[in-house]
């Protein structure tokens, strides 16, 4: 899911399944996902990881899991308004966050999840969240 149109045509041409959507919408099958995906800093997505994974939450049948991808331990979180550089012009601001593997237990809480196993791969830093 995507509000790219063009990730969207790309993700479809490897083979994969994919809505063009905004998360914060209505989307197929809610209450019945069996995992949510956030990858590549999408925790970021709105400024608010609480309220995103609270959306996640809403998503998932009740044994469904989020994969949240994380900053590594010691970066902390942070919340804010950034913008996309095109060239030098930057674009418009939007609010986004990071959160590192030891601040995601606030949020994932807040949303009614819990951490279960934090883990490595690679350089990359993941969580699994689960419902208590």
């Amino acid at each position: 899911m995507d509000v790219s149109a063009r990730a969207v045509a790309l993700t479809r041409a490897r083979g994969a399944v994919a809505v063009q959507a905004d998360l914060f919408g209505p989307l197929p099958a809610e209450g019945r996902w069996a995992h949510a995906v956030l990858l590549d800093g999408n925790i970021g997505i709105g400024g608010d990881p609480a309220a995103l994974l609270r959306r996640c939450r809403a998503l998932l049948r009740p044994a469904g899991t989020v994969l949240v991808e994380l900053e590594p331990p010691g970066s902390g979180a942070w919340q804010g308004q950034v913008h996309v550089l095109t060239g030098r012009r930057p674009g418009p601001s939007f609010r986004w966050a990071w959160l590192d593997t030891g601040a995601v237990a606030g949020p994932a809480a807040a949303a009614g999840l819990a951490v279960g196993e934090v883990f490595r791969a690679g350089r990359r830093w993941f969580a699994e969240l689960t419902r208590p």
